[in-house]
């Protein structure tokens, strides 16, 4: 690398980080720095977004650069005539500078425009203002374009300026959805960046802007907050935030690789507090005040939760990290990966939709083999024969629903690192006493890509697409970081799934006809 192409490098990196830290006084890290003083108006340091809409509602989020009251007009027109202004909470430390505002009252079906501003607790001046825009979920058959993918910013791929940035998340704005559906490892806490990686077989180097928090793995509560911050310096992954609305959920990485309740890292010497159990808590935070998710939706306060769009389309989210056993867990035994409560949930919810496609948003795999060393990471146990684990757990839900003969369940995930279309027939499989359904892998979004992973006969899966790289690890450049996307025709009810690469276009595509109800 020459000294110039160094130094544009490094006073890129600066603007970026320049942006974000203007009058940064309660950036993560910086907190107690000195959050009383204020110099002129207040700054909105990284975009805005919205997430968890129904029918007549939807979560607006945001962060100041000090402590302010957010603001928020809503309008039907983009010249917000006729806006409605909605106060928000007072942003502070104890958040991290981050807010949502509920905004409630809305019409169904309908697209909406809003804009965020922070307003000086003096009540004298104000920031610019930030505009986003959502819909509301409509009420009866509509056509629904839904978006999922996961995994940002892992295996030391991070914002590399030189190709444009994240700019995946651009080809996904294109596409005009009408939802995203994150499917985790939202952020990589336990990945540091370091700011060039050289890549395998002559590949050149790839380079980082790097932030403090992104330096280590995350272990304070500012750290935590620093990975989420990090991503919403990309340009693409702020236009996408504010112009399509989310539904997020978690995985491992949000707080370290693999984790599970009880877990005590003696083995990651990079790790000060080694405990889980002290660690997941300030993830847990950090990952809430950071995404426009609304708390009273989910069923215990944490995650799981369900949102209907229309009559055509009914969106389960899952947690599959929180209530699991661990990862070295006796496999010859019954196991839990969504615990009791959460497993009794999802049959009872599926069994009670009226939607035609009932899409369940799950965190990690069914039939993938997702090993942690020589312990089990996700559901399949990698060996054939009757459901052992956290299978058996799985197989009481799929059997739950097909003896109440619950019709098109699709289940989408990310996780693995490539994009596949998995068929699950009991024909096939040795826990046989379930309905044929479909699981749809998609990812990642930007980080290393791997794969394929071996299917676990249990459930009978066939691997009717794959498309993942020959040299593990590949980076983002080459090709391999995925979406997928559903479309519900409203009239006939028919879904169109497409695998799509970083570029938005299909690399396979399938429509299923809906089976009776």
């Amino acid at each position: 690398m020459t000294e110039s192409t160094h130094s544009r490098r490094m006073l890129l990196k600066a603007g970026l980080a320049t942006s974000a830290l203007a009058g940064g006084l309660l950036l993560p890290g910086t907190a107690a720095a000195a959050p009383l003083i204020r110099r002129g108006r207040p700054v909105l340091t990284h975009g805005v977004a919205s997430g968890d809409v129904t029918t007549g509602s939807g979560i607006v989020w945001s962060r100041a650069d000090r402590p302010a009251r957010l603001m928020v007009e809503i309008a039907r027109d983009p010249s917000f005539r006729d806006a409605r202004r909605v106060a928000g909470p007072v942003v502070s430390p104890a958040t991290g500078g981050t807010g949502k505002v509920r905004l409630a009252g809305l019409r169904p079906g309908t697209g909406y425009h809003y804009r965020v501003t922070a307003v000086d607790l003096d009540g004298r001046t104000a920031s610019e203002a930030v505009t986003g825009r959502f819909a509301t979920a409509p009420l009866g058959r509509a056509d629904t374009r839904i978006l999922w993918s996961g995994d940002v910013a892992g295996q030391n791929y991070g914002i590399n300026p030189a190709l444009g940035g994240m700019t995946i998340f651009g080809a996904m704005a294109d596409r005009r959805p009408d939802l995203f559906l994150h499917s985790g490892d939202t952020v990589y806490a336990d990945g540091p960046l370091t700011e060039s990686v050289t890549l395998p077989g002559g590949g050149g180097v790839w380079h980082n802007v790097v932030t403090p928090e992104k330096s280590k793995v995350a272990e304070t509560l500012d750290e935590f907050r620093g990975q989420h911050a990090y991503n919403r310096l990309d340009e693409h992954f702020r236009r996408f935030a504010a112009e399509v609305p989310s539904v997020v959920q978690w995985d491992d990485h949000e707080v370290s690789n693999n984790w599970y309740p009880g877990e005590v890292m003696n083995d990651r010497p990079e790790y000060t507090e080694k405990r889980v159990d002290v660690l997941a808590p300030r993830a847990f935070q950090a990952f809430h005040e950071w995404h426009p998710i609304d708390r009273r939706q989910a069923v215990d306060g944490r995650v799981y939760r369900r949102f209907r769009h229309g009559s055509r389309v009914e969106v389960f989210v899952l947690d599959m990290r929180t209530y699991r056993d661990a990862n070295t867990a006796d496999q010859s035994k019954p196991g839990h990966i969504l615990g009791d409560r959460q497993a009794r949930w999802l049959a009872d919810a599926l069994g009670r939709s009226t939607a035609t496609w009932k899409i369940v948003q799950a965190d990690m795999p069914i039939g993938l083999v997702v090993p942690d060393g020589t312990a089990i990471e996700a559901v399949a146990n990698n060996r054939p024969g009757a459901p052992g684990g956290r299978e058996t757990e799985l197989a009481w839900v799929l059997r739950e629903i097909s003896r109440r003969r619950v019709r098109n369940v699709v289940w989408l995930t990310a996780d693995v690192h490539y994009t596949a279309a998995h068929h699950y027939s009991p024909d096939r499989a040795a826990a046989g006493d379930f309905d044929p359904f479909w699981e749809f892998v998609s990812g990642p979004l930007n980080a290393g890509a791997f794969g394929p992973n071996a299917l676990d006969p249990t459930f009978g899966p066939e691997a009717v697409f794959v498309h993942a790289p020959v040299t593990q690890n590949s980076s983002p450049a080459q090709g391999f970081q995925h979406f997928g996307e559903l479309n519900v025709d409203g009239a006939s009810g028919d879904l169109t799934v497409d695998l799509r690469d970083g570029t938005g276009a299909s690399l396979w595509s399938k429509t299923f006809q809906p089976q009776g109800r």
